[in-house]
């Protein structure tokens, strides 16, 4: 695989004919995406699609990916598992370094996230909402130009699930970052993203941005739903 980590000349993910198999099925085939700087764009697709497969690729967690990607250096990645280390406090989870300057820093991140007074707590203490926000910091501190979120909130219930798009939503407001979220709620795709894709069979099947307009957020979440396979001719409303 072509792997470039550092500055593009545009964009922060540029891929072209990604491939990935695992013995004989075909995850990615032939695989074209691009994500521009400051963009959301939320990833569909059913079951086994192999949605999380490519946010791997593009987080350079896979080396068996096959083709052209290049991607920023600076990128943070978010699990639906928040994936804190038990032994550390929640403060030694977030910052990179020992110094100060990078307490200081992890301290600010936990208050923009909601979580002030919590820098000594251990991670067996919080909740999935809090842990999910101390991951998000963690991502944060890198300053990355491109996050990458693996269904990060699949395992909230619904009321916190609302309260984390509601912080991710006012974070990015007041953060020049590009997002790719993977999700499987089309709901939440349109409700966070700005751009929203299925992948199928290997490549992006659909790509379209999401409209401003109301009445055309019904129509596309109808088409989405249509391109996952669900038919919602018969559901009432």
């Amino acid at each position: 695989m072509a792997l470039d980590h550092g500055q593009l000349l545009t964009g922060v993910v540029h891929a072209q004919g990604l491939h990935r198999s695992f013995g004989s099925r075909v995850v990615l085939d032939g695989l074209d995406l691009t994500i521009a700087d400051g963009e959301f764009g939320a990833l569909l697709g059913r079951s086994g699609s192999g949605k999380s497969t490519l946010l791997r690729a593009v987080a350079g967690l896979d080396d068996e990916v096959f083709g052209n990607l290049q991607v920023v250096r600076r990128r943070g990645v978010v699990f639906q598992d928040a994936r804190l280390v038990p032994w550390k406090r929640v403060l030694a989870n977030v910052q990179l370094g020992g110094n100060s300057e990078e307490r200081r820093r992890g301290r600010d991140l936990l208050t923009e996230v909601g979580l002030a007074g919590r820098e000594r707590s251990w991670p067996k203490t919080l909740s999935g909402g809090e842990a999910q926000r101390v991951a998000l910091a963690r991502a944060l501190s890198r300053e990355p130009r491109l996050l990458l979120l693996d269904e990060p909130f699949g395992a909230l219930d619904a009321l916190t699930r609302i309260k984390m798009h509601a912080l991710l939503a006012d974070l990015l407001r007041r953060r020049r970052v590009a997002v790719l979220l993977v999700t499987h709620d089309v709901e939440e795709a349109l409700r966070l993203a700005s751009r929203v894709l299925v992948l199928a069979d290997g490549v992006i099947s659909f790509d379209t941005e999401v409209p401003a307009d109301p009445a055309d957020r019904v129509a596309l979440r109808d088409r989405l739903l249509a391109e996952l396979g669900v038919d919602t001719s018969n559901v009432a409303l």
